[in-house]
């Protein structure tokens, strides 16, 4: 991959770590390929149970990398076309996609600031530990933009609809203890112990029962869209595709025996 991300996977972890420090990871092409691509490879290998999505320097994610952005509008401006906004087809519906629906739980170590796409990949991830100086900013209106990496859908999940829209017609630093307040972070620790904190989540998330997780996230995103007696149907399919893992019967067991379970993640 390239060094724009760095991806290593030890134990069952896939850290997925962004690292444009200088740039506060914004997001030109090379990194926004590289992201995608790393997670496609981590939701694609068996041996990954867990990932870790984080950054190097001070920020987490400042969205798109403006500098580039206007360069490619000026192309298109000469050219007479209009590309420059392919990249939420090509680059950020993917990388949303993969973190939403990878069958297996993403943790977001969120450093610094996360603004624009950067608060939608952390948004995406199934739950943030938050340093208490970071901070979210959904930025596109400040842009002349509307909201892209899956925030209209993940945001309103979180905060509810009339909040969603307050951030989004308004953009604004929210910081830690706020985020905290409306549902956006789940853990607030200092920010000198983010990273350790973030790898302890999401190892021990690694170590866990990886197919129940899976249908966890399947069946929150789903109910979200659908009526009691659908949801109903369908925590039935996950529970018996569940209860038939090895991994189920390796806690019973382990439940009798009054011993810890050492899941398998299958």
């Amino acid at each position: 991959m390239a060094d724009t991300v760095l991806y290593e996977v030890t134990d069952g972890l896939a850290t997925v770590t962004l690292n444009r420090p200088d740039a506060m990871n914004a997001l030109n092409t090379e990194a926004k390929v590289a992201l995608r691509e790393s997670l496609r490879q981590a939701a694609a290998d068996p041996a990954v149970r867990a990932v870790l999505l984080t950054a190097t320097g001070r920020a987490f994610c400042v969205g798109q990398d403006l500098k580039e952005h206007i360069a490619l509008l000026g192309e298109d401006s000469e050219r007479g076309e209009s590309r420059t906004m392919s990249t939420v087809r090509e680059h950020y519906n993917p990388i949303v996609t993969a973190l939403a629906e990878m069958p297996k739980p993403v943790v977001a170590g969120v450093n610094g600031v996360a603004a624009g796409a950067g608060a939608g990949f952390a948004l995406a991830a199934d739950y943030r530990v938050v340093a208490d100086t970071a901070s979210f900013n959904t930025s596109f209106a400040g842009v002349a933009l509307t909201a892209d990496s899956g925030v209209s859908w993940t945001l309103p999940r979180l905060v509810g609809h009339g909040r969603a829209a307050d951030l989004l017609l308004f953009p604004r630093n929210v910081g830690a203890e706020e985020a905290y307040e409306l549902g956006i972070a789940n853990k607030i620790v200092p920010a000198a112990e983010l990273a350790a904190e973030a790898e302890a989540v999401a190892r021990r998330l690694a170590e866990g029962p990886t197919a129940a997780y899976a249908a966890i996230k399947e069946s929150l995103a789903y109910a979200g869209g659908h009526g009691l007696a659908e949801t109903l149907e369908k925590e039935d399919g996950l529970q018996t595709r569940a209860g038939a893992s090895e991994d189920h019967h390796i806690a019973v067991a382990a439940f009798v025996k009054k011993e810890k379970p050492k899941y398998l993640g299958r």
